[in-house]
């Protein structure tokens, strides 16, 4: 049993074993041994000596980067057990697993062909003897902690730039669903990536994410998960000047003007706050309804929620899974009974389904409250389960303020026909991605992250490769001559 892998070897860790349970039906999918704090720091020195001595930052970039379309060559030859393992971790559809994985390939392709055409840029300095460049060079050894409802996904969007970049990496990802993250790593080494370039630790926050994030040789923290667990991390990080980079996930509005297509953005607003049973960051958990629209939509919304099909994952007819776990699960009826109480209206869901075949599994049926307002601690907090609030508004001033009336800012959507309404509240809204008559694509190539308590730092996109580098200033004079500033 070795799950740890550190300087190119897959050895045991020091800190007891945990299980991996499937979130359909509570078994046991796998027995993972765990790190302790000092395999974190072998991990941290690995990382270490191979920035400082290795040969991966100094390896060529289009070296660098055919290693990165190697990596994804493997994960679509792997496909389809990467996908089932992500499915029976996290308990999500097959469907949605088989896309995490083309989606990460598809990162991992980005990068490489981003970092090869990456060679900085000349600066004109008005003089013809003097040469300036602005040059970018990895930063060092990145600690990358990554959360639980998209495991594989979260860990390319770090890997892969960091990678890229020419860095060298420590994982540490959630101890409640790691197993697509050790199987990266597996691909990762088959691919050729040096001993010591890519290191991955299990364990949980206390044992191993606070120690990896203190760690003195540690140069930059990238985490997505929880806000209390984004401060201490810049807590921590601030006694060595660590960079960091933090995804603290959101409260989304998805904002619904009368003239939008009705069927439309019904079927929108169910895949919004649904998709992998509300556990996604960027869910569309508050729908903002225009004052006219608002009663039908409410009551349709309602209906089609209650006939959304639960069940297993690896089952082709499921259409939403259990989420991650009983604690999960008790946090989500904890936030019904407190919606209730606050004097929202229950139009839908709101308890464990009754499907005995079900009882075994971490379930709860999707829910929506209606009446809802902002003063509600289910309108405030993000839930990260299949809860959905519907608030109304009479104008567009109206919207706006409620969509930006939150202290998240990751994402939000504005749904009409009215093109001049649509680019203007888009412009309006305080949130890192906004669509417009859509609900949760993304591609590489565009910037993932958010305003306000939603996190620091951008990943994806150019600005996700520059995460990952220090950027430096080469002054070349070429033709040197004494100046005589000084006459001694």
């Amino acid at each position: 049993m070795s799950h740890q892998f550190i300087d190119g070897t897959w050895t045991t860790g020091s800190g007891g074993t945990a299980d991996v349970v499937n979130p359909f039906d509570a078994s046991v999918v796998d027995r993972l041994d765990q790190a302790g704090p000092e395999d974190v720091d072998r991990a941290v020195a690995a990382a270490r000596a191979a920035f400082d001595a290795g040969p991966w930052p100094r390896t060529p970039t289009a070296e660098r980067a055919a290693l990165l379309h190697r990596v994804a060559d493997l994960l679509q030859r792997d496909k389809e057990q990467i996908a089932r393992t992500e499915t029976l971790d996290t308990g999500k559809t097959l469907i949605e697993s088989g896309i995490d994985v083309d989606d990460v390939t598809n990162v991992f392709r980005y990068y490489a062909d981003l970092v090869a055409a990456d060679s900085g840029r000349v600066v004109d300095t008005g003089l013809s003897h003097v040469v300036s460049r602005v040059v970018h060079e990895p930063v060092g050894v990145c600690a990358l902690i990554t959360p639980w409802n998209y495991p594989l996904l979260q860990l390319s969007w770090k890997v892969a730039p960091a990678l890229a970049a020419g860095n060298t990496v420590v994982i540490k990802p959630s101890e409640v669903t790691p197993l697509t993250s050790l199987k990266l790593v597996e691909l990762l080494a088959e691919a050729g990536a040096p001993p010591g370039a890519v290191n991955i630790v299990l364990g949980d926050g206390r044992s191993v994410g606070s120690p990896l994030v203190a760690h003195r040789d540690v140069d930059l923290v990238s985490f997505t998960g929880g806000v209390a667990t984004g401060q201490a991390i810049m807590r921590a990080a601030a006694d060595t000047v660590k960079r960091v980079s933090l995804e603290l996930g959101g409260k989304n509005p998805n904002v619904v003007f009368a003239d939008t297509d009705f069927d439309t953005v019904v079927d929108y607003a169910l895949v919004a706050v649904f998709l992998h049973a509300g556990q996604v960051c960027s869910a569309g958990a508050r729908l903002i309804v225009e004052d006219s629209l608002y009663d039908p939509l409410v009551a349709e919304v309602a209906r089609r929620a209650e006939r959304i099909r639960l069940g297993n994952g690896l089952d082709p007819e499921t259409e939403s899974g259990p989420l991650v776990s009983e604690v999960q699960r008790t946090k989500i009826e904890d936030y019904v009974a407190s919606a209730v109480a606050e004097g929202a209206r229950l139009v839908a869901g709101g308890r464990r389904p009754d499907d005995p075949a079900l009882a075994k599994g971490f379930f709860y049926r999707p829910t929506v409250f209606a009446d809802c307002h902002t003063g509600m601690r289910v309108v405030r907090e993000e839930t990260f389960g299949p809860i959905l609030t519907v608030e109304r508004f009479r104008g567009e001033e109206e919207a706006v303020a409620l969509a930006n009336g939150t202290d998240y800012g990751l994402a939000g959507a504005v749904w009409t026909n009215d093109m001049a309404t649509a680019h203007r509240v888009a412009d309006a809204l305080r949130h890192g991605t906004v669509w417009i008559n859509d609900y949760h694509p993304y591609i590489p190539g565009a910037e993932w992250g958010g305003m306000k308590r939603s996190g620091t730092g951008r990943e994806l996109g150019p600005t996700g490769l520059h995460e990952y580098q220090e950027t430096k200033h080469v002054w070349h004079n070429t033709a040197p001559s004494a100046q005589r500033w000084f006459k001694a």
